[in-house]
């Protein structure tokens, strides 16, 4: 399961009263093959040897628990002030805001700007318009963006899958179905069932449905040529994990930046 992001007035329970649980839901020690591809995209588009990075609907923090030793500061921004509260367990020396990513405006540039399945959230083009000039405010000229959906339309995969992991005194257990109810809208299903075992060994029974934004490359590469980008393309099969996503990586202007050669356009 990967760190998501509710819309603005959504309330889902995990990234609420729930958000303690996070850590026995979503283990930091998954993210490191992602987190390494990642990183490594954005570098190798950014200008600045030693850059720093701000991180999107940052969740948990478990892509900044790998990624905070690759840059030269990491500044984590998400709307579930829980989450944000696990993060900063798991990432003291990051900085935290509360935030939308569609609308914070935090009033000073970084060299890379990531955002992972959080964009999942941006369930119109209205809002993945919004959050691309989120990313635009906040990339300095020279310096690299990055997008990770798990879907494009043309990608898309239903299934199920399950997981969960032990913890001090309690454990967790997760069941999630992906389904499509309508494939003529912008939109998909992830359904997310919880069992909560607690110190005294009671079961409780949670659930969440997650509405997420989905849409066609040509849909996802116009928004990005309004708002005067071209990013590439970038194809990444996680091991664990079945089809390949499509990740959208470029510069913040074209001619500051180094291709992923290493050299100058």
């Amino acid at each position: 399961m990967n760190d998501l992001q509710p819309a603005e007035g959504t309330r889902l329970r995990l990234y609420s009263e729930l958000a303690s649980w996070w850590p026995l839901l979503s283990h930091p020690a998954d993210y490191a093959e992602e987190a390494s591809f990642y990183g490594a995209l954005l570098k190798s588009r950014c200008r600045s040897p030693a850059p720093t990075l701000l991180e999107l609907g940052s969740g948990g923090g478990n892509n900044a628990s790998h990624l905070k030793e690759e840059f030269d500061g990491l500044t984590l921004v998400d709307i579930s002030p829980g989450m944000l509260e696990v993060s900063r367990t798991l990432n003291p020396e990051c900085e935290h805001h509360v935030g939308d990513m569609r609308s914070v405006r935090l009033g000073r540039e970084f060299d890379c700007v990531f955002v992972q399945d959080a964009i999942g959230y941006a369930t119109t083009l209205d809002d993945l318009r919004a959050v691309v000039e989120t990313i635009i405010v906040h990339c300095r000229p020279g310096g690299s963006f990055l997008i990770a959906p798990d879907y494009v339309r043309e990608s898309f995969l239903p299934g199920v899958s399950h997981g969960g992991h032990d913890g001090v005194e309690r454990a967790l257990r997760y069941l999630e179905w992906t389904w499509d109810p309508d494939p003529s809208d912008h939109t998909y299903v992830v359904d997310m069932a919880y069992l909560l075992r607690g110190p005294d060994g009671a079961v409780q029974v949670e659930h969440d449905r997650h509405h997420l934004g989905l849409f066609s490359m040509e849909e996802w590469l116009a928004v990005f040529e309004d708002a005067g980008l071209a990013p590439d393309v970038e194809m990444f099969q996680h091991s664990e994990l079945r089809g390949e996503m499509r990740v959208f990586v470029g510069c913040r202007t074209d001619r500051h930046c180094r291709s992923s050669n290493g050299e100058s356009t």
